[in-house]
């Protein structure tokens, strides 16, 4: 633009500003108004990227995990390899042999006892059952980590331990064992120390429900013969366990339900970033081969897995249940009446 400049007189210049465009004004203003807006929508993005809804009907009742069991990263299939060295003794001629470390995630009365028993039965792993159920061990992160560290140094003796020769090494764990609470501590030292984890499953938790009742009923009445047995070697007993049918709380039925659910839902949604695998009790009950997926996953020599646990309750649920009708009529007709009729044949 051109400035226009006026003379007076020989002393006196008086230079006149040059007029402002409206279409440079309108230009600038529009630019600035695109400049915020990008940003606004940059802040919200990052906001609702933020929120996780997880439901977990969208991880169990997706139906693909029967046919897909591995959920894990493409790049992470393969997993670490170890040498330790434990303290306690040598590994002699196996020293070169390399060691898997996995840990089995669950709640209890999930088959987690039936499922760590095949394990054990083969040659090359060494499952040490659920040693957090010891209070000491998880009282702090302190207490977890040197524990955890035993285990997977081989330096933790149990009737399970293969000892020099074990191909795998690992243990069970349940929720409430302080895995959720130390959650980001524990997640960082599975990827650091190159731990699998094993998540196992219950399709329907009302069926565990009946489990956990029974369960904690025998722990007082001590069924047979005075003694409290969790699981059992023989047909006998399992008749004897199962006579006691449970009465389900209706009014707390829905929020129990949810309560297992969400937990489930939690527990995969803070261990998504190792190296996992979602192994549904139900699914190797009807279907022993889906055990060929966790030696593929743990990368072992496929073996046959026996077990000489007998199953307590079979059969219909119905059969199992003492107020069966309330606790038809409280599901009929929710998002949880599948339960009702879930049931398998072994």
């Amino acid at each position: 633009m051109v400035e226009y400049i006026y003379f007076l007189n020989k002393d006196t210049v008086i230079i006149k500003p040059p007029k402002k465009s409206p279409l440079f004004l309108r230009t600038v203003v529009v630019l600035f108004a695109m400049v915020c807006g990008v940003c606004i929508c940059l802040i919200c993005l990052r906001q609702i990227g933020s929120i996780t809804v997880t439901k977990f009907q969208d991880i169990q009742i997706t139906e693909k995990s029967s046919q897909d069991s591995h959920i894990v990263d493409p790049e992470r299939r393969i997993p670490h390899l170890h040498y330790p060295t434990p303290k306690t003794f040598s590994r002699g001629e196996c020293a070169h042999n390399p060691v898997r470390f996995f840990a089995i995630l669950s709640t209890q009365r999930s088959g987690s006892g039936w499922f760590e028993t095949l394990l054990n039965s083969h040659v090359n792993v060494s499952s040490n059952g659920e040693i957090f159920s010891v209070m000491g061990r998880r009282k702090n992160i302190s207490t977890i980590i040197e524990t955890l560290d035993n285990v997977y140094n081989l330096d933790w003796f149990t009737s399970a331990s293969k000892n020099e020769c074990s191909a795998a090494v690992g243990f069970k764990w349940m929720f409430n064992q302080g895995l959720m609470e130390h959650h980001r501590e524990i997640v960082d030292y599975f990827n650091r120390r190159g731990v699998s984890a094993i998540f196992l499953l219950r399709r329907n938790p009302l069926r565990r429900m009946v489990s956990v009742l029974a369960n904690s009923h025998d722990r007082y009445a001590k069924l047979l013969n005075g003694t409290h047995k969790s699981h059992v070697h023989s047909q006998e007993e399992a008749d004897a366990l199962s006579r006691f049918k449970p009465t389900i709380n209706s009014t707390s039925l829905m929020s129990d339900l949810k309560e297992v659910e969400m937990k489930a839902a939690m527990a995969l949604e803070y261990f998504n970033s190792t190296r996992h695998i979602i192994i549904y009790y139900e699914d190797i009950v009807t279907n022993p081969m889906k055990l060929k997926d966790v030696l593929e996953f743990l990368s072992l020599p496929q073996l046959e897995l026996t077990s000489r646990q007998i199953k307590i309750h079979k059969g219909p649920l119905a059969e199992h249940v003492k107020n069966w009708d309330e606790v038809f009529k409280t599901l009929n007709g929710t998002e949880y009446e599948q339960f009702l009729h879930m049931d398998y044949k072994v």
